[in-house]
C-alpha cells in the first residue's frame, strides 16, 4: 500500500492555533557550517539507503480562494562546494528546508525564492535542471527553442492548513546567487530602503538560458563563500531559525525520513546530470 505524503507543518509561517501540526524530524544540536575547500567538487549522483517517499494517489477536491493557501519551498545549493542550505529551529531542534506561503499575486516560484531568503538569509534563484515531469512541452516556445532544463517543482505536498482550509506546497531546486548579482541586489535594496522597511526584498534575475553549469561555477573565485544575511526573518518565529550550508550527504542525514530529504537528493542528482551533459568530454 502506498504511503501518503506527510507534511511537517510546524515550520509554516503564521500557523493558526487550530492548525494541524506534526513533528517528524529528529532534534539535533547546533553546529557550524561545514565548509569544503576549493571549488573543484566531484558531481556524483546519490542513491537512497532506505525506501524513498511514494507519491500519493490522485485526489478530487474543490477549494475556493478562502480555503486554499499555496506555498513554496527551496533546496538552495552552493554548486561549487556541493553544499545545500538547511535550517534548524534553535529551540525545538528539528532540521528543515526553508519554505512558506507565497504572497497574494506573487508567482509561486518567486515566493519560494523569497521565503528561502527570509528563513535562511541566503539569496537564491531557481535553477533549471533536467527533470522528468508530466507537464507538456510548449508547442510554440517564444524563442523557438525547447529547453532541456526546467524550473518546475520536484515534489508537491498537500496537508490541512486548519480544520477548514487546505495547504498546497511546491518544492523547487535553487542555487545561491553569483557574487555580482549579490552586489547588485544589495545596492538595489539599499536604494529602496525606507525607515519603515530598511531591508526591502529584491527579486533576483532568472538563471540565464545560455549559461552552462560549468561556466556558472567559474563566476566564483576559489573558496568563495555565499553571503549569509542576518536578520532576514519577518516574525518572531522565523527569528528562531538557524541556517547552515551543509555537505549534501550530511543534509540528507539531517532531513532523514521527510520528503525534504528526497527534494535534496532529486535536486542534487539533477544538478549532477546537467553538469555531466554540459561538461566537454
Amino acid at each position: 500500500m502506498k504511503k501518503l505524503l506527510h507534511l511537517p507543518l510546524q515550520r509554516q509561517r503564521y500557523v493558526p492555533e487550530n492548525s494541524v501540526q506534526n513533528e517528524e524530524l529528529t532534534p539535533a544540536s547546533r553546529q557550524e557550517d561545514d565548509r569544503t575547500s576549493g571549488t573543484q567538487v566531484p558531481f556524483q549522483a546519490l542513491t537512497s539507503p532506505h525506501p524513498e517517499p511514494v507519491s500519493g494517489p490522485p485526489v478530487v477536491a474543490n477549494f475556493d480562494s478562502t480555503h486554499l493557501v499555496i506555498g513554496g519551498g527551496v533546496a538552495i545549493f552552493h554548486l561549487a562546494s556541493a553544499r545545500v542550505v538547511v535550517c534548524r529551529h534553535s529551540e525545538r531542534g528539528f532540521w528543515f528546508l526553508p519554505k512558506g506561503r507565497r504572497d497574494a499575486g506573487e508567482d509561486t516560484g518567486a515566493g519560494a525564492e523569497r521565503e528561502g531568503f527570509e528563513e535562511s538569509g541566503y539569496r537564491n534563484r531557481l535553477l533549471p535542471v533536467p527533470l522528468k515531469t508530466l507537464q507538456p512541452k510548449a508547442h510554440n516556445p517564444s524563442d523557438g527553442v525547447q529547453s532541456t532544463f526546467v524550473t518546475d517543482h520536484v515534489w508537491t505536498q498537500l496537508a490541512p492548513q486548519s480544520r477548514k482550509s487546505q495547504y498546497l506546497l511546491f518544492w523547487f531546486i535553487a542555487e545561491t546567487v553569483p557574487p555580482k548579482i549579490e552586489e547588485e541586489l544589495n545596492e538595489a535594496m539599499a536604494s529602496k530602503a525606507t525607515e519603515s522597511n530598511p531591508t526591502p526584498y529584491q527579486y533576483p534575475p532568472k538563471y540565464p538560458a545560455d549559461l552552462t553549469l560549468p561556466a556558472r561555477i567559474e563566476l566564483e573565485g576559489d573558496g568563495y563563500e555565499p553571503v549569509h544575511h542576518k536578520h532576514t526573518a519577518v516574525n518572531a518565529e522565523e527569528a528562531l531559525y538557524e541556517s547552515h550550508l551543509t555537505p549534501v550527504e550530511d543534509a540528507l542525514v539531517k532531513l532523514r525520513g521527510s520528503v525534504m530529504e528526497e527534494v535534496v537528493r532529486v535536486g542534487w542528482n539533477a544538478i549532477c546530470a546537467r553538469h555531466e551533459m554540459e561538461t566537454p568530454v
